[in-house]
């Protein structure tokens, strides 16, 4: 449709205005269409990396000495995202805990997507504890990015869309800032940067 218009603009122009309207229409014309450099600030987590981090700590944990004996599971739920630990003690649960966020590192995966719920005896003597994957930026999250951004006094437009966090500005200079902002400050879930247009 743009494309279009623009073409006619310009037959429009070249067969009936002198040169110099012609110019004038075709800089404001061009200039009513740009768009301003934008990013989208995120915060995923990639399925299949998860995946990967998953598998390889229950392998860790099925070949210690001290879960030779165990009935310790861990299950991802990959549609629910919520990972499932079933255990005999705190001991046990704690080793389980750090071998998957050790296996998440290893895999560059942040932590700070888990979200852990509380133990709750489950039957037969055995603790189960639930831990929620962090995907998606909630509105109270969203709301403290965004004033953050602001408060910098960086000259950049924030605003919340859905899950995230989209920012624009004249300035690359700007938006690179705000991604220095964002990286040195703890939301309490990691974020990524993505969709850059200039």
């Amino acid at each position: 449709m743009i494309s279009y218009a623009f073409a006619l603009i310009v037959y429009i122009c070249v067969v009936e205005l002198p040169d110099q309207i012609f110019i004038n229409l075709i800089y404001f014309y061009t200039k009513a269409i740009i768009i301003m450099p934008t990013f989208d600030i995120v915060s995923k987590v990639d399925a299949q990396t998860l995946d990967n981090a998953m598998n390889n700590a229950k392998k860790e944990i099925l070949n210690r000495y001290d879960f030779s004996t165990s009935k310790s599971t861990i299950d991802h739920d990959k549609k629910t995202n919520v990972i499932t630990i079933v255990t005999e003690d705190d001991m046990r649960l704690k080793a389980i805990e750090d071998a998957i966020i050790s296996r998440m590192m290893k895999q560059n995966l942040d932590s700070k997507s888990l979200d852990f719920g509380k133990e709750v005896y489950a039957s037969g003597n055995m603790i189960r504890k639930e831990i929620s994957i962090k995907e998606g930026i909630d509105k109270e999250t969203a709301k403290k990015i965004v004033a953050k951004i602001k408060a910098s006094g960086l000259k950049v437009q924030a605003s919340m869309m859905d899950d995230q966090v989209r920012v624009q500005s004249k300035s690359i200079d700007d938006l690179q800032g705000v991604i220095a902002l964002c990286r040195s400050e703890d939301f309490g879930q990691p974020l990524q940067f993505i969709n850059m247009r200039n």
